[in-house]
């Protein structure tokens, strides 16, 4: 029996024209690097401890499948501790997995339970049941997991049963998805011999730095001229380790962009990560003409990180090419409010992944920007954005469609435009960042 959903009522809000944005802020957790600690966690003998951890509701989700399979998992402080069951010794769960809004760590997961002779049902919120985990179960069912049972389009909610001797496969990609590389290393794990992904278009590269840190044997190649090749050894014994998580960019790129647009805003930005494959929208304003200077670059956590200076700037349109996507897939809403408020076109090419989002990010967007008496278009996978020179009407309400980071955005756009901007639901911004509200407001942000 189906356990029934409990739907919270949608919470309206609005965000006001503000004077300057000034201040420091240290964003939340990466949200990647925090679902991945809480599973090595999981998968190591031993007790990792993990600072910095998002306390957001899809980390959350995550922490408690990691608990429901086999792991103990405690708050010490600021810190989190995670005693682990090891490869090979998970629990099988008693009841569904519910991952509520949370597609990484749903995703992540499959390829964790897959590689173990267990069976899991996986469930969530009406977004997440609407996205598709085909591209997920495909390469694990050639690595001997069955699917039981799932809804249309191989969709949640979706029951698994696992195998003690996954297949060691070489598998192609058919689109840069760190999620798919991710599930299929996860699952090798428990593989007796060598498990290889292949990826034409390098994906987020965490998964591996996280398999390397915790004591697994991989190997990360060039494959032909912007991919790579993984090569992971099976049944490893992953050692127990301190994980620092560093900001996450996706977080930060809504006080950068809100700094870039607010005119008269100095915002600094601390301890944002660098990682090449994650900077794809400070490239991206960079060219566009953003005043962003980069001070104090460092190590955190095995990661590059940065503070980053932000002073509100005059924007120009820009091109932004394809093959930069998979460095910036989530941060796409927040550029086009960016591109929104610059002088000139801006196009975003190649935005076919933004369709299987939480939501359908791409109509999501151009809805919003519509709402906010923005010129945009959408041709083919590509959005353009013809820019106001700084001046952008606001007035409407964007549907957010459960999407946090259609929320998130919109909000921004409504500090800078001529009249306050609506969302018509707060709730699902905690999934990523539940001190957005109040961060911002320090910064000088007026919400009603």
């Amino acid at each position: 029996m189906t356990s029934p959903q409990i739907i919270p009522v949608p919470a309206a809000l609005r965000a006001e024209p503000a004077g300057p944005l000034r201040g420091r802020l240290r964003p939340p957790g990466d949200k990647s690097i925090s679902h991945r600690s809480l599973i090595f966690g999981l998968l190591s003998i031993g007790e990792t401890r993990v600072d910095g951890l998002l306390e957001g509701d899809d980390v959350l989700r995550t922490a408690a499948a990691a608990e429901a399979l086999g792991a103990t998992i405690t708050r010490d402080g600021a810190s989190w501790l995670v005693r682990g069951v090891g490869i090979g010794s998970l629990l099988a769960p008693r009841g569904t997995l519910d991952f509520g809004n949370a597609g990484t760590g749903s995703r992540l997961m499959l390829g964790v339970v897959g590689g173990h002779p267990i069976k899991a049902r996986f469930d969530g919120d009406a977004s997440l049941r609407k996205r598709p985990m085909r591209r997920i179960l495909d390469p694990l069912a050639l690595m001997g997991v069955k699917v039981l049972e799932q809804a249309d389009g191989g969709r949640c909610p979706i029951v698994i049963q696992g195998t003690a001797e996954p297949v060691p496969i070489e598998y192609k990609t058919p689109v840069a998805s760190a999620q798919i590389k991710s599930a299929i290393l996860f699952a090798g794990l428990n593989s007796p011999g060598r498990t290889v992904v292949i990826e034409t278009e390098a994906s987020r590269d965490h998964t591996e730095k996280m398999l390397a840190f915790f004591g697994a044997s991989v190997k990360v190649e060039p494959f032909g001229d912007a991919g790579r090749k993984i090569s992971l050894e099976g049944r490893p014994e992953l050692h127990p380790a301190h994980v620092v998580v560093p900001a996450d960019p996706s977080s930060a790129a809504f006080a950068i962009v809100a700094a870039l647009i607010v005119p008269g805003s100095e915002v600094v930005v601390e301890g944002v990560m660098m990682n090449p494959l994650r900077i794809g929208l400070i490239t991206t304003l960079l060219e566009m003409g953003a005043s962003i200077e980069i001070l104090d670059r460092r190590i955190e956590g095995g990661e590059d990180v940065a503070d980053l200076r932000v002073t509100a700037s005059a924007l120009r349109g820009v091109d932004v090419p394809a093959a930069r996507a998979p460095s910036m897939i989530d941060e796409y809403p927040i550029l086009a409010v960016a591109a929104a408020f610059a002088t000139g076109t801006t196009r975003m090419r190649g935005l076919h992944e933004l369709r299987v989002k939480e939501s359908d990010r791409l109509v999501a967007v151009a809805d919003g920007l519509a709402q906010a008496g923005v010129d945009r278009a959408i041709e083919g996978d590509d959005l353009l954005v013809e820019g106001g020179a700084g001046e952008v009407r606001g007035g409407g309400l964007a549907v957010t469609h459960l999407d946090h980071r259609i929320a998130m955005s919109f909000l921004c756009l409504g500090l800078a435009a001529r009249n306050a901007m609506a969302i018509d639901d707060e709730h699902m911004i905690a999934t990523s960042y539940p001190r957005f509200k109040a961060d911002m407001a320090r910064l000088g942000a007026r919400f009603s």
